[in-house]
């Protein structure tokens, strides 16, 4: 929707450094900017205009000019929070949903955010008590960064923004680069830039007289109810994510859908009846969902708009694509998704996406490995971990690692959906480790509030609060933005969510299939053969790339430049590089994790 700037105020030339902070995040609201400034601070929006369209400008305000507020997101039940705020006796200028989250500050204090249906982030300022209250959405599909600089607390949607303040130190978070090694992703709340911060989803903050106080208001609690018929939990997976889809196409503006080949997508363009659904594809036959995309597209008699990537298009985008996302993401699939955002772009100020399945219904294949290994996992700890130690003395073979792997518990093997480098791995390459943490130990917080769950729910939670935060919704967030589009995820719904965690196991998780209930729910709206597809989302042949001369030579400079030295040991990321491309291993994920750092480091420190 939206973008906002801003910091507390006690510098000269405030109105200048405002409007350049704004600047640097104009992708993000085209439509129209506002500001607000007094001696304590100064708040800057950019706006991308969806709903109420003539009064929803920002900074909006409260009846007497006490509290200002920048918001960037969308309340999804607004209408009923204010319906019942009016009855409370507030006095409502426009229809916006910005106005609601004024009134119910003034009404509710602080908790009044339990009670939010929607994606957001947002900051409030509270004049008379010189207090700023800031939160971020449940599932953190919205960005919210802040720094303290010197004297001056600093906020916004974009960490680049902050580059224009004149209190801003620069720094490389050595740390980050060590944990983004394993994760493909930063996977902490301190950024790669030092002494800037993340505020986590599912959190508030307040700063008062230059301290910060930070409250956790939601998470995530997986109880599982016996008792219901498959048949039950389908019909009310279908109810409920009907309900999600209604309020998640409320705009002044058309809504389209992205469509891939998976079942999530297809579920979410089946169901909501928009006039366009958007794909993106690649030459190569194995990487290209276009076909798919068109025959489904057809069957549901909805317009399907299309685009064939180029490799050079890919190769020349990237630098810009890890600049807008702050920080880096490894994650290849991002380059197709900026792709397919520019493409609906064009057509459309919404769409609609299927981010979040996987992660509350239990989707990724990984999730089976707990149940197909069952048998193995009965074997005492003790023993398995034993044969894990021994097999781990000699060289790694395929199929050894199985006992390798299943020899460790569950909290030490699993962090998430990518694993990339694991810390010996990451010490070898890496020049001067700093040392941060192990993977493992980042993970560790999130699975001490999961100990009694099994195994599948301890991955969905792990995914839940660290992959689907730092990977899948952070290039959600900042590819369509950097498009200027808005893209509303309807899985990831207080309701949906609500249902999702109370689902049992054998239906979300079991040897036939991955999001199996949801699955069932999907075949109401679509082909059985489209309904049990293997999620391959927007693939990138990335693998092949990085055996062909050309790309090769492209990340070999990178490779053996002066900024890969200050870095890492050249020998050894070279010895990645020339194993893949002579077929002794696929190391395309771990080449291209150490690339894609490179070219963020280029935009942001060169």
């Amino acid at each position: 929707m939206c973008g906002f700037v801003g910091f507390t105020n006690n510098i000269e030339n405030d109105k200048q450094v405002l409007n350049d902070m704004m600047d640097k995040i104009v992708h993000r609201g085209p439509d129209s900017f506002g500001e607000y400034i007094d001696d304590d601070i100064a708040l800057g929006f950019r706006r991308l205009s969806i709903v109420d369209l003539e009064f929803g400008d920002q900074p909006m305000f409260n009846e007497d000019g006490s509290l200002a507020l920048v918001f960037n997101g969308e309340i999804y039940n607004a209408d009923l929070i204010r319906k019942d705020l009016i009855k409370k006796g507030h006095v409502f200028a426009n229809h916006s949903d910005s106005e609601v989250l004024l009134h119910s500050y003034e009404e509710f204090g602080y908790d009044f955010v339990k009670n939010l249906r929607g994606m957001f982030a947002f900051i409030i300022w509270d004049k008379n008590k010189k207090r700023i209250f800031g939160a971020r959405d449940m599932f953190g599909i919205k960005p919210l960064n802040y720094a303290k600089m010197g004297n001056c607390f600093i906020f916004g949607s974009e960490i680049k923004s902050f580059l224009k303040h004149p209190s801003f130190v620069k720094e490389l978070n050595r740390e980050a680069l060590e944990t983004y090694l394993s994760f493909q992703y930063s996977p902490c709340t301190e950024t790669f830039f030092k002494n800037v911060y993340k505020l986590p989803p599912a959190h508030y903050f307040v700063y008062e007289n230059g301290n910060m106080d930070i409250v956790r208001y939601w998470i995530a609690d997986f109880e599982a109810e016996d008792g219901k018929e498959l048949s039950e939990w389908v019909d009310d997976i279908e109810r409920t994510f009907d309900d999600s889809i209604a309020a998640h196409k409320i705009a002044d503006v058309e809504v389209g859908s992205f469509l891939s080949s998976g079942v999530d997508s297809s579920y979410v363009a089946c169901s909501a009846n928009v006039d366009k659904t958007f794909t993106v594809g690649f030459s190569q036959h194995n990487y290209n969902e276009i076909d798919y995309a068109k025959e489904l597209s057809g069957y549901i008699d909805v317009k399907n708009i299309s685009k064939v990537i180029t490799p050079k298009e890919f190769w020349e985008n990237f630098p810009k694509i890890q600049y807008h996302m702050d920080e880096p993401l490894a994650d290849p699939s991002a380059v197709a998704l900026y792709f397919v955002c520019n493409k609906a772009s064009k057509y459309v100020k919404v769409v609609l996406s299927g981010e979040g399945a996987d992660e509350i219904f239990g989707g990724y294949n990984v999730y089976k490995d707990p149940i197909e290994n069952k048998t193995y996992e009965k074997i005492p700890y003790v023993i398995r971990n034993l044969v894990a130690k021994f097999i781990s003395l000699f060289p790694a073979k395929r199929g050894l690692n199985y006992f390798v792997r299943h020899g460790k518990k569950i909290e030490d093997r699993f962090i998430g959906n990518a694993y990339i480098f694991t810390k010996k791995e990451r010490d070898k390459i890496i020049k001067n480790p700093v040392g941060a943490p192990p993977p493992e130990k980042i993970c560790k917080p999130f699975y001490d509030c999961v100990q009694d769950k099994d195994a599948v729910t301890k991955m969905q939670f792990i995914d839940l609060n660290l992959w689907m935060v730092g990977d899948i919704l952070l290039k959600a967030d900042r590819m369509s933005m950097a498009n200027s589009l808005e893209l509303r995820v309807p899985f990831l719904d207080k309701k949906v969510m609500e249902l999702a965690r109370k689902i049992p196991l054998k239906f979300r998780v079991n040897k036939q299939n991955t999001k199996f209930a949801m699955r069932q729910a999907a075949l109401r709206r679509m082909p059985k053969q489209v309904a049990d597809k293997k999620k391959l989302g927007f693939p990138v042949p990335i693998r092949v790339w990085l055996k062909d001369d050309k790309y090769y030579n492209i990340v070999k400079e990178k490779f053996t430049s002066k900024i890969a030295e200050e870095f890492f040991v050249t020998k050894e990321i070279m010895a990645l590089l020339n194993n893949h491309k002579n077929k002794k291993k696929d190391n395309s994920r771990k080449i291209w994790t150490i690339y894609t750092f490179l070219i963020w480091y280029e935009q942001f420190f060169k």
